[in-house]
């Protein structure tokens, strides 16, 4: 029987959900959120995420226009994937839903996740505007992976 928190995955996918679940909760790629910034225009933007209960969840500042846009239209499309080859990753569709409550805790936790130790003063930074940020938690409508590391690794040629 399936997990009701796990998200639908598309049939043509190359991984299924458990191999998609393990590289989002590894990933350390700052997702691509792509909504609907009004007028037919979309607004792509990159943030940090981390993945648990089925959900991307991510903290946004109160003054980001993307808290504008997800409240007038909570449909988005998202990609976690690297820039460089070999290419493979995770994209799907889904619906944001906007909340303060955890917005702290769930800062300090990308902060820890995607900055460690490197950057101090921008973690200080961050957390000096706590009271102000936002979660947003991305529910799947569905997910799919693609994955050409196998036949990136084909040598050209060859039998």
């Amino acid at each position: 029987m399936p997990n009701a928190n796990q998200p639908r995955v598309r049939r043509q996918s190359a991984w299924p959900i458990e191999q998609i679940g393990a590289f989002l909760a590894e990933s350390t790629i700052p997702l691509r959120l792509a909504c609907n910034a009004g007028k037919g225009f979309p607004s792509l933007n990159s943030m940090w995420f981390e993945y648990r209960e089925g959900s991307l969840w991510c903290a946004t500042h109160s003054s980001s226009a993307i808290l504008g846009f997800l409240r007038e239209d909570p449909r988005c499309a998202l990609e976690v994937a690297p820039n460089e080859p070999p290419y493979c990753g995770v994209r799907g569709q889904a619906t944001a839903e906007l909340s303060r409550e955890g917005a702290g805790e769930l800062l300090e936790r990308l902060i820890s996740r995607y900055l460690g130790e490197s950057n101090p003063g921008l973690a200080t930074w961050l957390m000096s505007r706590v009271d102000e940020e936002w979660v947003i938690r991305l529910k799947p409508v569905w997910l799919s992976a693609w994955d050409y590391r196998a036949r990136m690794s084909e040598t050209p040629g060859r039998d």
